[in-house]
């Protein structure tokens, strides 16, 4: 019982560490139950065995996702996407409906990557003077890039599944092939409400035409209700004015010294090339005809050598992307020394047994079901670490003494939680970039958006299970 305890106070001072934003992921993750472990009587010895098993079943999620992001980061860098990404564009024309499907679809090319803030970079910024010109909510903006981003944010080397392959020691592969037919569901899905959404922009800026209300202040909601609309120029609940992020001003030198830098790595020439590598790739991770580790290490090597020969060049694409890959390696790296250590000590299997007794058995067959349905809320509770890395591995437990697979569990997870979820989290920094770059009040997107969001989750849910990779109801 008091290992159990431990290990609850081990969890909840992480939860508090992470929301409250007091100390990074990787100080909360790694350390505090180290120090939990001392706590419980464990030896330095003990808990050195403990966090080497935690970080060997770490390592090839990391190794993953850090070779993805220098992959797609050289691919983006060397033009590939902006051929697609410009055609997106042109195609919007000036009709809502397609203007809003339009901004989907652009959201899905470029978080390809699996980044959150390059997506937004991308796709805010190309579409925002269009709706402008159009008199459009920019709500309805931030919701499109949103449900887009959220969608492709389920790939293997983004940040829920490699969270959820590293909490239960699996490939990120295992979690999101049988989930493909979900995916493809969920995207059809995204741009089904963007069109939906494009069709009421277009009823109500022909109402405002007519004088029912004006197009400046009012907009249509999820529940189609009309609510005031953010003006240009207002702040917004992070406290900076959004003319801010409206974009530089012709004379900005860094701005043209910046677009110039990046017009030199562009190769228009080998635009197939790379298509057939990107394709190759993504063949490759789909017949798990290797580990993803090895696809991405391959494939980011044959991406560096095509495009930037030499041995300066390549080094200065790996400073480039080492942050964002650093940041969430370290962050993994981190969550193998808990779940190693919560594991090693006996926490876990303390805390499973204690969780168990509380919950009713009747309940129990359902609880992927559950945790499915609750996804994209919990997003507003859990960030991403603080999930995967505190709750699901309780949930994965408690699974295990009913005879509940983690497997379906971590894959109940990723359909909603920090993935249709995130872009409404803000317990995510890309979230600022997402209301900040669309001029929107942080309440009323997350109002906006979120049933919209849980739709799509839901419907994808629905898909998992008919597909029978999800259990409707656990044997």
């Amino acid at each position: 019982m008091l290992l159990s305890i431990l290990g609850y106070a081990t969890i909840a001072i992480i939860l508090a560490l992470l929301l409250k934003q007091y100390v990074a992921a990787v100080i909360a993750l790694a350390v505090v139950p180290i120090l939990a472990a001392l706590v419980a009587g464990n030896s330095p010895l003990e808990i050195a065995g403990f966090v080497q098993e935690g970080l060997s079943g770490v390592v090839g999620v990391t190794a993953m996702f850090v070779f993805a992001i220098l992959f797609f980061g050289v691919m983006r860098d060397a033009g590939l996407f902006d051929p697609v990404i410009n055609r997106i564009v042109k195609l919007a024309g000036n009709a809502p409906a397609t203007v809003t499907v339009a901004t989907t679809a652009l959201a899905i090319v470029a978080h390809l990557d699996g980044g959150g803030a390059t997506t937004f970079l991308i796709a805010i910024p190309a579409m925002l003077p269009l709706y402008e010109r159009l008199g459009m909510s920019r709500l309805v903006l931030t919701t499109c890039v949103g449900l887009g981003a959220g969608v492709m944010n389920l790939m293997p080397w983004g940040g829920p599944t490699a969270r959820a392959a590293a909490t239960i020691n699996a490939d990120a592969n295992d979690i999101w092939v049988p989930l493909i037919p979900a995916q493809i569901a969920g995207i059809v899905m995204s741009l089904g409400v963007a069109y939906l959404l494009g069709r009421r922009e277009a009823r109500r800026l022909e109402r405002a035409t007519l004088g029912d209300f004006s197009p400046t202040t009012r907009h249509s909601g999820w529940f189609g209700k009309r609510d005031q609309r953010d003006g240009v120029g207002i702040r917004s609940n992070f406290g900076v004015s959004t003319d801010l992020f409206t974009g530089p001003t012709s004379g900005n030198v860094a701005t043209r010294q910046a677009a110039t830098a990046q017009a030199t790595l562009l190769r228009p020439k080998l635009i197939w090339v790379n298509t057939i590598l990107l394709v190759a790739t993504l063949a490759a991770l789909i017949s798990a005809v290797a580990s993803p580790a090895m696809v991405f290490m391959v494939a980011a090597s044959l991406a560096l050598v095509i495009n930037y020969p030499g041995l300066k060049i390549q080094t200065a694409r790996f400073d480039a992307h080492a942050k964002g890959a650093m940041l969430m390696a370290s962050t993994l790296l981190a969550a193998g020394v808990l779940l190693g250590v919560l594991e090693g000590s006996g926490m876990i299997a303390a805390m499973t047994e204690s969780t168990a007794l509380l919950i009713p058995d009747a309940v129990m067959p359902a609880l992927p079901l559950i945790v499915g349905i609750m996804g994209v809320p919990l997003s507003l509770v859990f960030g991403p670490d603080a999930y995967y890395f505190g709750f699901l591995p309780v949930l994965v437990g408690v699974g295990d003494q009913f005879g509940i697979d983690a497997l379906h569990l971590a894959q109940a997870s990723v359909i909603g939680e920090q993935t249709m979820g995130f872009p409404i989290s803000p317990l995510t920094g890309a979230f600022y970039l997402l209301v900040g770059l669309g001029q929107v009040d942080i309440g009323r997107h997350i109002r906006h958006m979120i049933g919209w969001a849980w739709l799509v989750s839901l419907g994808m849910l629905a898909v998992a299970i008919a597909m029978g990779v999800i259990p409707l109801w656990a044997a």
